[in-house]
């Protein structure tokens, strides 16, 4: 990975310039909306116990679909932009930099992500990975030309295995989030979905009559967060704009660290939970902290059960026709079930309403597994 200190400051215009490097090698993803989850948003919330009065938001939903970008996620942006930037470094290249190559640690997309960034550029990547990981995930990675190498599945036995690596290649560690380059990188998806949603309101405007007065783009973005690399990066993305940027996590097993955190002052280091939203078990690094906390530049944070995220995640299957990872589904659930974001909003935004975007974060999930989920749920439900 590039010095930290050789890279760009944290700032919009950071992700501006990040955007256009990154350009020639990633999609510029989709925007799609629904009218039936926007009503369904905007109704009070049948699910929602003890409340003596339940919250009804004029929420209108826009959903950035990086469930379509290269690998099948965002984390192609972070790669993408980390890899270029490490090519710009002072002597890198010339000291043969390219033919040690590039490691990291991952069983999840990061691991996918770099994997392609490296081949595209001709360098070889060495992914360390558990060996309990997925098979189709290692298949996948190896794919795109990795070299996998196995580890044992607890944190200190993935980073000592990657420093054997870096000892016997030279290769250069490439983290999943932690860096400003990935943070700058991932960024990328938040000035697309500010621009694509302004054409898109533009459209309308002209096929409706002007009886109401011009909408200006969105109000708001929530995202999930587990590392923190891309709300952060989004949080850079809206600097300066006026749109406010919201965290989202589940709440199952203390996943919610980047909420606590927020909530005490102090960044949750730990974490050990089975949330069904596998991508977001990870704490929060310190570089997307300093964004996310230290500047606050993240509005809030909210989280949601199990049960919430299955149901967003059931939604978007049969009502958007896309297929998403939970962790995608987790802001989607806060939006539809998290009364105190729902209040927040209804309070916020008065008879105006929000245009709320929301992140689909990825789609990189397992059929199989996928359908155990949803027959567990139709099992649970007949009890």
């Amino acid at each position: 990975m590039a010095d930290p200190s050789t890279s760009p400051p944290l700032t919009r215009a950071s992700v501006i310039a990040a955007r256009e490097l990154i350009k020639p090698f990633v999609h510029v993803t989709p925007v799609i909306t629904s009218s039936s989850l926007s009503a369904l948003a905007s109704e009070p919330n049948p699910s929602s116990e003890g409340e003596s009065r339940k919250a009804k938001p004029k929420l209108r939903l826009w959903f950035k679909c990086e469930n379509f970008q290269k690998v099948g996620a965002f984390k192609a942006r972070g790669a993408f932009h980390a890899i270029e930037r490490l090519k710009k470094e002072p002597g890198w290249l010339a000291g043969g930099g390219a033919e040690r190559g590039v490691v990291t640690h991952s069983s999840g997309n990061h691991a996918q992500a770099l994997s392609l960034a490296a081949r595209t550029n001709g360098i070889p990547a060495y992914i360390v990975m558990p060996t309990i990981s997925a098979p189709p995930k290692i298949a996948a990675t190896k794919g795109y030309g990795a070299n996998v190498v196995f580890s044992g599945s607890t944190s200190v036995e993935r980073e000592a295995v990657t420093m054997k690596v870096i000892e016997e290649t030279g290769a250069r560690l490439v983290p999943p989030y932690d860096h400003p380059d990935i943070v700058l990188g991932q960024g990328t998806l938040g000035l697309e979905f500010q621009e694509q949603v302004v054409a898109l309101m533009a459209e309308e405007d002209e096929n409706v009559e002007k009886k109401t007065k011009k909408k200006k783009g969105l109000d708001a973005i929530i995202a999930p967060c587990g590392g923190g690399g891309m709300l952060s990066g989004v949080a850079l993305s809206c600097e300066g704009t006026g749109i406010r940027v919201y965290g989202s996590e589940p709440s199952f097993q203390g996943a919610d660290d980047a909420k606590r955190g927020y909530e005490s002052g102090v960044r949750v280091e730990t974490v050990s939970t089975l949330t069904i939203a596998d991508g977001l078990r990870t704490p929060v690094g310190k570089v997307p902290w300093s964004i996310i906390y230290e500047r606050r530049l993240v509005s809030g944070f909210y989280s949601v059960s199990e049960d919430e995220i299955k149901r967003a995640l059931r939604l978007a299957y049969e009502r958007l026709k896309v297929v998403i990872e939970p962790s995608s589904a987790v802001p989607l659930a806060v939006a539809l079930f998290n009364e105190d974001f729902r209040a927040m909003v209804e309070r916020e935004a008065g008879e105006d309403g929000w245009d709320l975007g929301i992140v689909f974060s990825g789609g990189n999930i397992n059929l199989d597994a996928l359908g155990k989920l949803f027959t567990l749920e139709s099992t649970e439900e007949v009890k």
